[in-house]
């Protein structure tokens, strides 16, 4: 039998798919019953107006719209923190602004490796190609 400690609290449980107690779980389904009551009544809610009024944390409700059991789409105001930066946003990971400095470091990574792969061509060193080329 696999058994391990719950993440939330520590206690020793049969491992699961959710990887929590029945304890937790049942606590996390109350924390998620009250969200969805209090955007029910207040459409407007930020997020830290939500946790304010519910007593669940940011980053669980941040957890509850990832997996799609909060949608944004009814909630105008409802936006969450960026993983990177922190700036608050209505989908995916990470912001414009992150996701575009990510993009420019990933592309400036590939061109100098690519450079330093040139580079290395002529080295005088045995490739490959020098054997197709003087076939």
């Amino acid at each position: 039998m696999n058994v391990g400690n719950c993440p939330r609290c520590g206690k020793l449980y049969v491992l699961n798919v959710l990887e929590a107690c029945p304890a937790c779980l049942k606590e996390v389904e109350q924390q998620y019953y009250e969200c969805v009551e209090y955007l029910r009544k207040e459409k407007g809610a930020n997020i830290q107006q939500l946790s304010d009024a519910t007593g669940v944390s940011v980053k669980q409700i941040t957890k509850f719209i990832k997996e799609g059991r909060i949608s944004v789409k009814d909630a105008p105001n409802l936006t969450y923190p960026c993983e990177v930066c922190g700036t608050f946003i209505r989908e995916g990971h990470m912001c414009d602004g992150c996701r575009a400095r990510l993009t420019k470091e990933l592309t400036g990574a590939t061109q100098e490796v690519s450079r330093k792969d040139s580079s290395t061509l002529g080295s005088g060193a045995y490739n490959a190609i020098d054997k197709f080329k003087r076939s």
